[in-house]
């Protein structure tokens, strides 16, 4: 079987497309090719709109074996441009005439068709899923196989042909500086790693018949068990020691600007004057308001003494002190003596009546005031 598959697939080479008009006055299909990974095909073209103004353009794709007479119809009057051929369960080994057309309602186009291998032009996928688990400082990698459309491994398809490359490196590293291992099983233990070390891991299918790469699968890390090194936990507790250290500070400098806080606040540096601080001293001595409700009023005795009063009677002295000198000077001077000392005293003691009545009438009205 593996030697007609290869002389099959041989003599039908590439991809290879070819229209072949016959009667059709309509254009055929561009581009058409075969998109297709694992067992999952996908038939696509171009179409160019131009040539068919104001119509409606359908499309109807084919598959025809190399051990069968008659076409199968795959897709009929579609309007994509694409044809899913996975539902048909091809042959992974065998050979496939496959073409497409277009239609409309009055013409139809040429066949456009290639040839399909899948065990030569299908993509190889990458493994499905791939697991890692450390097992006393190694890595152990766990691989699962591509599958197919029914999620068969592609292993039974291939002829357990397929291998597995396998790159590895720290995860502190570039890839480009990854390690290799090529395997054919689907678990590989990785040995010779550093102990707790970060290590990632990649894995692809490789397929040699047909030279068939795929492309590298998810990339996973793990980090591997084992005792950490001594420097390594020296390193460890200089660090907490540092952070604790940082801590401590950070918490003394918030307690320090708390307490300078409260303190300005309620123990001021700067003191009340003495004189205001005595009025503090005991509650009698606080100034205090009446309740709204009391219908008593406190009232003290303000004597006031105006000062213009008093400015007033000192020039109205002055001014007759001054009547008095003109007067004893036409008068001889044997007198003048006795009589100015008799008329100041008699000034002086009306000046002092007036005063007195004055403060008598003020005191008088402000009693009435109040």
């Amino acid at each position: 079987l593996r030697i007609f598959q290869l002389f099959v697939c041989s003599y039908g080479g590439v991809n290879a497309c070819v229209c072949l008009t016959g009667f059709a006055d309509l254009r055929c299909p561009d581009n058409v090719s075969m998109d297709s990974l694992n067992t999952r095909y996908v038939l696509r073209w171009d179409w160019p709109h131009e040539s068919a103004v104001n119509q409606t353009v359908t499309f109807t794709a084919q598959y025809l074996s190399s051990h069968e007479k008659y076409w199968t119809s795959m897709c009929v009057s579609v309007l994509e441009h694409r044809c899913d051929f996975t539902g048909a369960e091809l042959h992974y080994l065998a050979l496939y005439l496959l073409r497409v057309r277009a239609n409309t309602s009055q013409r139809s186009s040429g066949w456009v068709q290639i040839r399909f291998c899948p065990d030569k032009h299908a993509a190889l996928g990458p493994p499905s899923s791939v697991r890692l688990r450390s097992v006393k400082g190694h890595l152990e990698v766990i691989i699962t196989d591509p599958v197919t459309s029914s999620n068969q491994s592609m292993k039974t398809l291939l002829d357990n042909n397929l291998r597995y490359l396998i790159q590895y490196w720290r995860r502190s590293e570039e890839p480009e500086k990854a390690k290799v291992l090529q395997t054919e099983n689907n678990v590989v233990m990785l040995t010779d790693l550093d102990r707790q070390t970060w290590y990632c891991v990649r894995v692809q299918s490789r397929y040699d018949f047909y030279n068939k790469i795929s492309v590298f699968s998810d990339t996973h890390c793990t980090r591997t068990e084992g005792q950490m090194p001594y420097w390594q936990i020296f390193l460890y507790f200089l660090i907490s020691l540092l952070l604790c250290f940082l801590l401590v500070l950070l918490l003394s400098f918030c307690f320090y600007k708390t307490f300078t806080l409260l303190k300005s606040t309620f123990c001021p540096a700067i003191q009340l004057p003495g004189h205001i601080q005595e009025l503090w001293l005991s509650d009698s001595e606080k100034p205090q308001l009446l309740a709204p409700e009391s219908p008593e009023s406190v009232c003290e005795l303000l004597v006031m003494v105006s000062a213009e009063l008093d400015a007033v009677a000192v020039d109205e002295h002055s001014n007759t002190e001054e009547q008095d000198s003109s007067t004893h000077g036409r008068h001889g001077s044997g007198d003048s003596g006795v009589y100015s000392t008799e008329e100041d005293s008699g000034h002086r003691s009306d000046l002092q009546m007036s005063s007195r009545k004055h403060r008598e009438e003020l005191h008088d009205g402000t009693l009435l005031e109040f």
